[in-house]
């Protein structure tokens, strides 16, 4: 300005340039200098690190849950006998408790579906062992194709005899008490921790509905793959002391775990992508959930290289997101939970059921005689199914929805359009495996996810009511607004 004395001081352009020096250097730079490990992990800006750790904790607990016995692989309607294994399959718990002393427990698993009896099972034992409430546990499964068969999933796919059903039970039973003890290790080992999330980007998952699969290569090829996909991966990483060990990171995806199809127990692509964290960053706990992946295939498929490649994919994926700056969460955490009832279409009858229990489609059969035999015994079947939904808002910033069963990809994006999209993430297959849950497009379309399919899960019926989306979304909402509002 006119009039103003040159105010240059060299001193002043000393400092300054030290301070932008000090402000390039990355925190991989700072971590060399200390000798920690592992590559370079993203922080968020905002609070000091001292601050933005008390207002967290975080524990970690996990099993090896492999079975040791003949149970057989679930998934795909056959007899597969186990032949060995490429690689183990876990239960991994995530144990987090904000500044007031609210809880939230997250388990992971390599299983297929777990049943609403086995949701209970467990939901009782954590009640009663660790006083926590159902709103504060949410129990979710990879639907993974290469792990095991459980009590009461999907009872009526396997041509299962009487000591195969002996062994799922005994097998369940002993997996359960391995979640129990899981969740036991992440709530005694919780320290301060900082919570940091963002996402990235995966594109191997191909929506099944639109493309045919003997079609795909060519249609990758010369990018004309059609349907809706949600390719986002969101990433939440849990770091102790003071910031710089890496406890856990839980990431999500929208595909079905199925590349595999063969007789050796394996977690498929999330067991591959979680391997390989766990191998770039020792002593971290690498966990995978499904987000709504209903209508979504790795596609090609059936080749073990090919499952590898998208394992690799996908923690290349989780390891951009973890490299770059993360959003700090704020403290506070609320959680809420409800079974929203969603109507079946039309109850199943004697007089449908005996010429399908006739038939020639051995799934179909062994549905209908179990049913048959369930009326006999004078069994009066519900005209609904009450549905698991769950929220947990954690800060300001990040909102976890739960829904159960094989949502499609609709819902997803239906509910990050609606309450976020840099916020909002979404799990199905979570707390009870249902059945395929179609948004209202589609049911409307039919097909296998949308059309008469609640047989090959065991319920009374064969399809849902048109309003089943309405349903679960209004349910959403009103828990979303709960946890939001603090209530």
């Amino acid at each position: 300005m006119k009039g103003q004395k040159n105010s240059f001081d060299p001193e002043k352009k000393h400092d300054a340039a030290r301070r932008k020096f000090l402000g390039a250097l990355s925190l991989g730079s700072v971590l060399a200098l200390l000798g920690n490990a592992g590559p370079e992990i993203g922080t968020g800006a905002g609070r000091p690190t001292e601050n933005a750790a008390a207002d967290w904790k975080g524990g970690v607990g996990r099993r090896v849950i492999t079975p040791q016995n003949g149970v057989w692989l679930a998934g795909f309607g056959t007899k597969r006998v186990p032949g060995g294994k490429l690689h183990d399959i876990w239960v991994k718990v995530l144990a987090l408790q904000d500044k007031s002393g609210k809880k939230a427990v997250l388990v992971t698993s390599d299983n297929q579906g777990m049943s609403r009896t086995i949701y209970e099972s467990l939901y009782k034992k954590v009640n009663e062992n660790f006083g926590l409430d159902r709103s504060e546990f949410m129990l979710t499964f990879s639907h993974n194709h290469s792990g095991p068969c459980l009590t009461d999933d999907l009872v009526d796919y396997y041509p299962s005899d009487d000591d195969q059903r002996q062994q799922v039970r005994a097998y369940t039973d002993w997996m359960e008490s391995q979640v129990v003890e899981a969740v036991g290790e992440a709530l005694k080992t919780m320290q301060s921790a900082e919570i940091h999330f963002s996402k990235g980007q995966c594109t191997f998952a191909v929506n099944r509905r639109e493309n045919k699969e003997a079609e795909v290569p060519q249609l990758i090829a010369e990018g004309r793959l059609k349907g809706v996909v949600d390719h986002d991966v969101p990433v939440l990483s849990v770091k102790g002391k003071k910031g710089k060990k890496l406890l856990a990171v839980l990431f999500g995806y929208a595909c079905h775990p199925t590349t595999l199809a063969g007789n050796e127990w394996s977690g498929d692509y999330p067991g591959f992508a979680q391997a390989n964290l766990e191998a770039t960053y020792p002593g971290t706990s690498a966990m995978f959930f499904n987000t709504c992946g209903g209508d979504q295939n790795p596609l090609p498929r059936r080749k073990l290289e090919l499952c590898k490649k998208y394992g690799e994919m996908l923690s290349t994926a989780v390891k951009d997101v973890l490299g770059k700056p993360m959003k700090l969460l704020s403290k506070g955490l609320k959680t809420d939970f409800s079974f929203v009832n969603i109507d079946y279409e039309e109850v199943a009858t004697r007089e449908k059921l005996l010429p399908i229990a006739s038939g020639t489609n051995p799934i179909h059969a062994r549905w209908a005689k179990r049913m048959l035999a369930k009326l006999e015994d004078g069994e009066v079947f519900p005209t609904f199914y009450p549905y698991p939904v769950q929220a947990w808002q954690l800060g300001k910033e990040l909102l976890l929805i739960g829904i159960g069963g094989e949502a499609v990809v609709d819902y997803s994006l239906r509910f990050k359009k609606e309450f976020g999209e840099a916020a909002t993430w979404v799990s199905g297959y979570t707390n009870d495996m249902v059945a395929y849950i179609p948004s209202r497009r589609v049911w409307e379309e039919g097909g296998y996810e949308g059309g008469s399919h609640l047989d090959e899960y065991g319920r009374p019926a064969w399809r849902w009511v048109g309003d089943i989306e309405d349903r679960i979304a209004g349910e959403v909402q009103k828990l979303v607004s709960n946890v939001r509002s603090g209530k």
